[in-house]
């Protein structure tokens, strides 16, 4: 039986990457092909950049109304389309169904707030020195937006992208990743669908280099959005600077998750396990490194395994299913390695460490929820992004070494604290590093916010009010009759 080729979406129509060539896309929790995405390649760059373009003029001119309305309909041919984006998302990269459909309801708010906020993009009146003039500021769109978005959130990431540059007045070209490129192709035929106009969206699937690279380097987008590792975002950034582009990067993280002695311990226990083991660790927010006060360590720690033993890793299509596979074997195995040589460091592996196997594992590439105890600051692996099941357990005398330890990282996204101190959250804001802190709760940033980080976890920002800002560019204009 042949794979479903998906060609590309260049222009508002279907068309085949001039290559010829496909990439097959293979379920990670079965080994099983799913379906063959284009291979594209510069030229094919070139004509959504071309088509993107030459729509921009029209798409600009319309009225905010209009471009909220057309953002409106494809809001709502998601919802509509729940169940089946959310299956093609599980299929592509394995993330449980459950989470799958969060997923597919995120990308539908971050669209809806995008269409909510067109008429909000407002400009500024400032007095002038002269008689008579008016100084004005304002807000116009940047043209052509190139955006890459990585695999672990396929659709989300797309949308988070698309939304604001649309609703703001740009055009767009967007690179999905290529182990999970369904999710936006999926999307775009919601777009041809409700009638977005040509030109407007387009995407290119393919790799780094033969898409990436030369969508980045394009002379004709002078704006470049990426959501990726934090080795690809410096590559980015430095392929932009020959054109003076600007760059929005949304990279890495290392969030620590600290609990003080007063936390509520259930409450922390099942965030710390939710903030790290959903989507299987594959999310940049993700609790990386778990600091828990002395005085509550051992209860924290028992309550913790318990929590984790619990944890179902199967068939991502099952709605039991609590954890799915890496989404590759290359994943996988960079994330064993690094626990190995933390164990090799000293760390004590409590849980897990080691892939699944028997049965249904074998087709797949799962790992098991693994557990570091008597972990050091030290290690490395409490400085590198592992990106996966893999829960490190450091213990600290007082809420001073805990935040001294979270902001000795070369990472600045994402941060959790648990205490009921209004002081330690007072101090927290002014001293934690972090562009992002979640105070009581778990995980799950919400269109509204705004999504940021500091050192090598990026530049710029998405989501809310702020994301939406950098969809435009200010023009100052000294008014005179």
């Amino acid at each position: 039986m042949s794979l479903k080729k998906h060609e590309l979406f260049i222009n508002g129509q279907w068309v085949k990457p001039e290559s010829g060539a496909y990439v097959t896309i293979t379920n990670p929790a079965n080994g099983v092909d799913v379906a063959a995405a284009a291979k594209g390649s510069v030229q094919d760059v070139d004509r959504a950049v071309a088509a993107a373009r030459k729509a921009f003029g029209p798409w600009s001119a319309k009225t905010a109304s209009a471009r909220a309305d057309y953002l409106y309909a494809l809001e709502r041919a998601v919802v509509r389309e729940r169940e089946k984006l959310a299956t093609t998302i599980t299929s592509e990269m394995g993330k449980p169904i459950t989470e799958a459909r969060m997923e597919v309801d995120f990308a539908a708010g971050l669209l809806r707030f995008a269409a909510e906020n067109t008429r909000r993009l407002q400009g500024e009146i400032i007095p002038a020195e002269r008689e008579g003039e008016k100084i004005l500021i304002d807000r116009v769109p940047h043209g052509v937006v190139g955006a890459i978005a990585a695999w672990n959130f396929p659709l989300a990431l797309c949308a988070r992208k698309i939304g604001p540059a649309l609703a703001a007045g740009n055009t767009i070209v967007v690179k999905p990743h290529e182990l999970s490129p369904l999710s936006a192709l999926a999307l775009a035929a919601l777009a041809q669908e409700v009638g977005l106009p040509e030109g407007v969206l387009n995407i290119v699937t393919g790799d780094g280099p033969d898409v990436g690279v030369p969508l980045v380097a394009h002379a004709d987008v002078p704006l470049i959005t990426m959501t990726g590792s934090t080795p690809a975002g410096k590559k980015i950034m430095a392929a932009a600077a020959e054109h003076l582009k600007e760059v929005r990067l949304e990279l890495g993280g290392k969030a620590p998750f600290i609990v003080m002695e007063d936390a509520d311990i259930d409450a922390a226990v099942e965030a710390a396990v939710s903030a790290r083991f959903f989507n299987c660790g594959q999310v940049c927010t993700a609790n990386e490194r778990t600091y828990v006060h002395e005085a509550v360590y051992d209860r924290f720690s028992k309550s913790l395994r318990a929590r984790m033993e619990k944890l179902k890793v199967g068939d991502p299509l099952h709605e039991s299913t609590d954890m799915g596979p890496k989404v590759s074997l290359t994943e996988l195995e960079k994330v064993d390695t690094m626990v190995q040589k933390a164990v090799a460091q000293g760390a004590t592996l409590e849980l897990g460490g080691h892939r699944l196997q028997g049965g249904a594992y074998d087709r797949g590439t799962y790992y098991a929820p693994t557990l570091l105890s008597n972990v050091r600051h030290g290690m490395d692996i409490v400085h590198d992004e592992v990106f996966g099941p893999v829960l490190s357990l450091l213990k600290v005398r007082d809420f001073d070494e805990a935040l001294k330890l979270a902001n000795e990282s070369q990472y600045g996204l994402s941060a959790y604290l648990f205490t009921k101190d209004l002081g330690r959250v007072l101090r927290m804001t002014r001293e934690l590093e972090f562009g992002e802190v979640y105070v009581n709760r778990g995980a799950g940033e919400e269109p509204q916010g705004f999504h940021h980080g500091y050192k090598n976890s990026g530049l710029g920002g998405e989501d809310g009010q702020h994301g939406l800002e950098a969809y435009v560019r200010t023009k100052t204009i000294y008014l005179n009759a």
